[in-house]
């Protein structure tokens, strides 16, 4: 099993000081550093387009980590492709594929905020269209060669050659899904690798998905071998279950708190926390045991996950607690797992 580490890059909330915002990025990228130097396999960077966020251009964040390290695979977690230009989108990682020496993929989803909508001009009422229409191009981009390509939401394309070429024979698409059977049917039927986000209920709740990517992918003709399954969840690693409860539940509270505000639901509490950290639960929070024996009832119950990749940015969590967290992960949990 892969392991990885996706990051939110939160905004300041209470900006004092003008370089504030220069020091998170630096942080991200020095993490992505130590990442890469104890061995985790992949760290994604998530796309935002609010001011609560600092990673409206991950493409730019993951070119300057390019530059830092040696092996770590850097992907979008998740790249908004209804919302993007496909052309632009690919030539962007075709370039930090070039930078990293073959060490990029992509993750298209559909997002789970529709602020890139507006922002760019685009109707929610095409949602579906335009994320069917865009995905197709981008596979089309990905194969190489003069295009000849016409859609509805972007101008034709009449024989044009997009570069660069990307190091890597093929660049890797996974495709993002949480909830919606379409999403499990486009990957299986598209063969692409599908990359889960569950961050709430139980983890064998998403079975009956799962198994309908793998059925459709069958169905057309792919080998089970290439529907490969991902999972992106919520996680923390502490030297005990009790510290880890007691480090991750304020930054947890911090932001799940006041999005249960905004919709009216209750705010979490330690109990109902705990609760969520249970062995069945959507949490990974706990000892790197926990954690362990968390990510094989995992593939257990989705009959077989080939990575999982943990957010640990969740609210204002202390930098070296988090530091912590990576090397819990690339060392004794790494090795459980491997036994």
């Amino acid at each position: 099993m892969e392991l990885g580490i996706d990051r939110f890059v939160f905004a300041p909330r209470e900006e004092t000081l003008e370089e504030l915002p220069t020091q998170i990025v630096s942080d991200v990228l020095e993490e992505i550093q130590l990442a890469d130097e104890l061995g985790i396999y992949i760290y994604g960077v998530g796309e935002h387009h609010t001011d609560e966020f600092l990673d409206s251009a991950p493409a730019i964040l993951l070119g300057a980590a390019a530059a830092r390290t040696r092996q770590i695979r850097l992907t979008s977690a998740i790249t908004i492709l209804g919302a993007a230009d496909p052309v632009r989108v690919f030539e962007e990682y075709a370039s930090l594929d070039l930078v990293s020496g073959g060490r990029t993929e992509i993750i298209a989803g559909r997002g789970a905020y529709a602020e890139a909508f507006s922002l760019f001009g685009l109707s929610l009422g095409d949602y579906d269209q335009l994320f069917e229409e865009k995905l197709g191009l981008l596979l089309r981009l990905r194969r190489g060669g003069s295009i000849n390509w016409s859609g509805r939401h972007r101008p034709p394309l009449s024989g044009q050659r997009i570069t660069p070429p990307t190091a890597q024979p093929t660049l890797p698409i996974w495709l993002g899904a949480t909830g919606s059977p379409a999403s499990f049917i486009r990957a299986g039927e598209l063969g692409l690798p599908l990359a889960v986000g569950i961050i709430g209920g139980e983890f064998a709740a998403y079975r009956p998905l799962i198994d309908l990517y793998r059925d459709r992918g069958l169905r057309a003709g792919h080998k089970r071998e290439d529907l490969t399954v991902g999972v992106h969840a919520i996680g923390y690693i502490a030297d005990t279950r009790a510290q880890a409860l007691e480090e991750f539940f304020p930054p947890y509270r911090a932001i799940f708190g006041e999005l249960a505000r905004k919709i009216g639901r209750p705010e979490p509490t330690q109990l109902s926390f705990a609760q969520l950290t249970s062995s069945s639960s959507a949490l990974i929070v706990g000892s790197p045991e926990d954690v362990a024996d968390k990510l094989r009832h995992i593939d257990d119950v989705l009959g077989g996950v080939s990575r999982v990749s943990l957010q640990m940015s969740v609210g204002p969590l202390a930098k070296p607690q988090r530091l912590r967290s990576f090397e819990l992960l690339a060392g004794k949990v790494a090795e459980l797992i491997t036994r």
